[in-house]
């Protein structure tokens, strides 16, 4: 969730139980999907959308066994497969937050229905098209431990737009096509990618916490629970305790 570091995201979704890791996993496998089809490839190194949803799967720990199976089925799928559509979603949450969200469907009304439903039932509401989505910019973003000026210096000859540093490593954001640039530079140069994948990240913060926090997460929650939604991104600046 955008907003919330990225390092937060990863460790709950690492954290997840079965039953929503299961789920995520078959979020990433529709994606996955959906990328052959729409590519017209299953191979990654000349389908970029197929790249990026690997890469997010990857981050994801969703196993290689997984990815591979999911791919050679889109790649052998005739006529009568699911034809899923990219579509985004845009509303406002607890604490005058912005929301946008990425879903994959096949059925346009029930996906609509499904997400105003949650906006209305968890304290938020469903705004029309591009009432946030001006608020977030697509990025790619990589995780890795090293704090060092050396693996800092990696990024910054590779294209990193901008780098922010916390206890655990440091985050590097950098545009849409320059992520595996950056990625494969640092990989080289003998450092750990935590996570590398597109984005989309704010261009602007709302500090939330108290109980809009613990509602902000919990509505948050509820969409990315639903089959269709693929991201959850808000402009959120959490505290690192708000979902305790």
């Amino acid at each position: 969730m955008a907003g919330h570091s990225k390092w937060s995201q990863i460790k709950r979704k690492k954290g997840a139980n079965d039953k929503k890791r299961s789920a995520i996993y078959s979020k990433h496998i529709r994606a996955i999907q959906a990328a052959v089809r729409s590519g017209g490839s299953g191979d990654p190194a000349g389908n970029l959308s197929l790249k990026n949803a690997i890469a997010a799967a990857k981050a994801d720990t969703v196993p290689v066994d997984n990815i591979e199976n999911a791919i050679k089925r889109a790649v052998g799928a005739g006529e009568g497969a699911a034809e899923y559509k990219e579509q985004t979603y845009e509303g406002y949450g607890p604490g005058g937050t912005a929301i946008f969200i990425e879903a994959l469907t096949d059925n346009v009304n029930r996906t609509v229905a499904d997400i105003r439903a949650v906006f209305n039932k968890r304290g938020g509401s469903m705004g029309n098209s591009g009432s946030v989505a001006w608020q977030f910019e697509k990025k790619g973003v990589l995780l890795i431990r090293d704090t060092s000026e050396a693996a800092q210096e990696v990024a910054i000859e590779h294209g990193a737009e901008d780098i922010q540093e916390s206890e655990e490593g440091l985050e590097i954001s950098t545009g849409p096509a320059d992520l595996y640039a950056v990625q494969d530079a640092l990989v080289a140069a003998g450092y750990a990618v935590e996570s590398a994948q597109i984005t989309m990240l704010p261009s602007n913060t709302v500090a939330v916490a108290g109980d809009d926090a613990r509602k902000l997460l919990t509505l948050v929650e509820y969409l990315e629970e639903l089959d269709d939604v693929q991201n959850v991104y808000t402009n959120a600046d959490l505290p690192d305790d708000a979902d305790e």
